[in-house]
């Protein structure tokens, strides 16, 4: 078959040249990328994005309440307008911003205090509270409005702003003062900001709800208040009326820093010689470290910086690489502490066993960091799911991207099998279980600049895993005891069924005194069986001499659970709407073998 021939377009093409491409070249803003680039915030989708602005939000005004020494009273509002658009209304009772910083914080990208500094905090990168406020004007094109208020004497100060992304640079609409505005703040200081964007809410998974849920277990010090699209006012009380110890700013490690960054410290440093710089811009490098580290690069202390070239620099690296340097200080750390763990679980998770762990401070690439884990078991969780994961960083709640954060993982490499617990392969364990996990540091290592999971690192899932088997020992021993009392409670009702009936035999056959012999043989059946009458405190911690609970501050058992109603679904699973939980008297148990 003879082919068709089809006859040629003529197509005419421009040719760019060097220098009309060159004018087609410009800056480009950080807000205009992230504006194009929203889902790298965390504002993929309208839930999400309501999610996001809410928690940027709330997590400032944590920070703000804890540097001003305040115990934190937040309050939250969510009002629907129509059925794609909300208003989002967040307070606080900080210290307030003064005047000239809040169009900076609240409308440029990347402007902050905490970015560069080694500290912990909860925000790191200067990014969010301002992306909020942009995404909010990007889908309703209204500005953000703030409300801030630093003292009693002073009124409170209304702006309202929005960014311009082309320049990264906020633009005021409105600057005045608001004495009106004065009752918002019973304290006569604090904070209040409102977005309206385009949302939706649903509850359950991933909401709003569980976010502040979670916010209240990992802050048992703050105090929040919620006012639900319905309507609906829900308190979470303050668990525990101190602030958390506030962290030390600390300097580099040597171990943490790569050659370029060093080399960008020589050149920005106000020091003169290497020994002063090693010595002053480091932590834990002190004189006899620093001649050390000079010395193996072929220098000394009095080097001269100026002098310091690239090829010194790579030499000073490798120096550091092979020196032996003590890990950095620990002071920038502050963990919530088993105590207020378990305060906040106890608070929100209606289980029957509590357990908690704090590893010891340990480092990543120089960064010190430490992880808590805390476990509720039974009680009104579900029994037929899978266990529920919390994770955690700097006291802030994670909610998205489980599968791909090392506390997830650490969760699922955990062998609960030795702990009494059903465990799929390659899973997390099936039952009534909540695991929380916390991981606290300087600078943690998120897989994105949404922090919706932490970066799998070796050094952070052993520390997890470690303190995951610690509380999974203390569940496991709480476990058996169980087991152990339930079965001496089923022996003993034995015992007592027929104990009767030998005694009206005895009776019968040699005359014994049928109520003497039933007395002296129920004696004998409670003490045979003295495992069912193991008594637990006020408190919940058993009341015996040798159990291995007994003394141990980081476990909390609450006894069975009376009187429960119909339940309801939770976050947590099913749980019910009211429990009563039954208390022992303080009573010393008696020993085993006692007569």
């Amino acid at each position: 078959m003879p082919k068709t021939k089809i006859p040629k377009k003529n197509k005419t093409r421009s040719n760019a040249t060097a220098e009309t491409m060159a004018t087609e070249q410009r800056d480009i803003s950080v807000s205009e990328f992230f504006a194009k680039n929203r889902h790298l915030l965390g504002f993929d989708n309208p839930r999400k994005a309501m999610l996001t602005a809410i928690k940027e939000a709330v997590d400032n005004a944590l920070d703000a309440c804890e540097e001003g020494g305040i115990l934190p009273h937040i309050y939250v509002r969510v009002l629907q307008i129509n059925e794609s658009r909300f208003k989002l209304t967040i307070r606080d009772n900080g210290p307030g911003i003064v005047r000239s910083q809040i169009e900076n914080i609240f409308g440029k990208l990347l402007y902050g205090s905490k970015f560069h500094r080694l500290k912990m905090s909860r925000g790191q990168q200067g990014i969010g509270i301002s992306a909020a406020g942009m995404y909010g004007l990007m889908t309703t094109g209204k500005p953000l409005i703030i409300i801030s208020k630093t003292g009693k004497k002073k009124p409170a100060h209304e702006v309202i702003l929005k960014m311009d992304t082309s320049k990264n640079r906020p633009t005021v609409i409105s600057d005045l003062e608001h004495p009106e505005d004065d009752g918002l703040f019973e304290e006569g200081h604090g904070t209040q900001v409102t977005i309206e964007l385009e949302g939706k809410y649903q509850k359950g998974r991933q909401s709003i709800d569980e976010y502040l849920e979670q916010t209240a277990i990992a802050n048992p010090h703050a105090h929040v208040t919620y006012v639900t699209p319905t309507n609906e006012t829900l308190e979470y009380p303050r668990a525990i009326d101190e602030l958390p110890e506030e962290p030390k700013e600390i300097k580099p490690h040597p171990k943490g820093i790569e050659l370029g960054t060093l080399i960008q410290m020589i050149e920005r440093t106000d020091q003169r010689q290497l020994g002063g710089f090693l010595t002053k811009d480091f932590c834990r490098v002190g004189a006899t470290k620093a001649r050390e580290i000079c010395k193996v690069a072929g220098m000394t202390g009095q080097t001269w910086l100026k002098s310091v070239g690239h090829t010194e620099a790579e030499k000073l690296y490798d120096s550091i690489q092979k020196t032996r340097i003590i890990a950095p200080n620990t002071d920038c750390l502050v963990p919530i502490g088993s105590k207020a763990l378990l305060a906040g679980l106890l608070k929100e998770v209606k289980a029957e066993f509590f357990a908690a762990s704090t590893r010891p401070p340990n480092v990543y690439r120089g960064n010190p960091f430490q992880i808590e884990v805390a476990i509720g078991y039974g009680g009104g969780l579900g029994k037929d799911d899978s266990a529920k994961v919390l994770r955690f960083a700097n006291r802030v709640p994670l909610l998205y991207s489980q599968s791909s954060c090392s506390s997830f993982k650490a969760v699922a490499e955990t062998s609960w099998k030795n702990y009494g617990l059903t465990q799929p392969k390659n899973s997390i364990p099936s039952g009534p279980l909540v695991v929380m996990v916390h991981m606290v540091s300087v600078w943690v290592p998120f897989t994105s600049e949404s922090k919706e999971a932490i970066a799998d690192y070796d050094e952070i899932r052993k520390e997890m895993k470690l303190a995951l088997q610690e509380c999974g020992r203390k569940l496991g021993t709480y476990l058996r005891r169980r087991k152990r009392m339930e079965r001496e409670s089923e022996r003993r009702s034995v015992f007592e069924r027929y104990i009767g009936e030998i005694s009206r035999c005895c009776h019968s056959l040699v005359g014994a005194d049928t109520d003497k012999l039933y007395k002296a043989l129920m004696k004998q059946a409670k003490r045979r069986t003295d495992e069912a009458d193991a008594q637990l405190d006020d408190e919940g911690n058993i009341l015996d001499d040798g159990g291995r609970l007994g003394n141990d501050d980081d476990v909390i058992i609450v006894d069975r659970m009376q009187d429960i109603p119909e339940q309801e679904e939770t976050l947590f699973g099913k749980t019910t709407k009211k429990k009563k939980r039954k208390t022992t008297k303080k009573k010393t148990s008696r020993k085993r073998g006692a007569k």
